[in-house]
């Protein structure tokens, strides 16, 4: 991958978990007393959810591929999911700062939040530009 490319995931995503936190009420990125702080907040937590998903999805994905067959694919959402709770408790850790994700409920919730954070990446992937293979 691109420095470039990098970059373009990572404005994707960014903007994907900005609109997911300003939908749900369970999402919450934290962190941030003013408009700058609060960019670098969502940037942040892109940037650790960008990398997660670069380096240990793959892995994950070439491990669980009976059950993605199995399921038709639809086990990459439980995937999803788990990078999710991998960022959360990543960007928990005390030595980031003060901010962070958050999301409260559970299991279902990351789903679902995995879920309209995939389908964000797929639209906003089409307008920014980059790299599409």
């Amino acid at each position: 991958m691109t420095a470039m490319n990098f970059i373009a995931r990572l404005v994707v995503t960014s903007l994907a978990l900005w609109i997911c936190d300003l939908i749900f009420d369970s999402f919450e990125i934290f962190g941030g007393d003013d408009v700058l702080g609060r960019v670098l907040a969502i940037v942040g937590v892109g940037l650790i959810f960008t990398l997660v998903s670069s380096i240990v999805k793959p892995i994950v994905s070439i491990v669980s591929i009976p059950l993605l067959i199995l399921t038709l694919g639809l086990f990459y959402l439980i995937i999803n999911a788990g990078m999710l709770w991998l960022t959360e408790w990543l960007t928990s850790q005390n030595w980031l700062g003060n901010w962070g994700l958050e999301i409260e409920g559970g299991f279902w919730w990351y789903l679902w939040i995995a879920l309209i954070l995939a389908i964000l990446q797929t639209v906003i992937g089409w307008v920014v530009p980059g790299d599409k293979s």
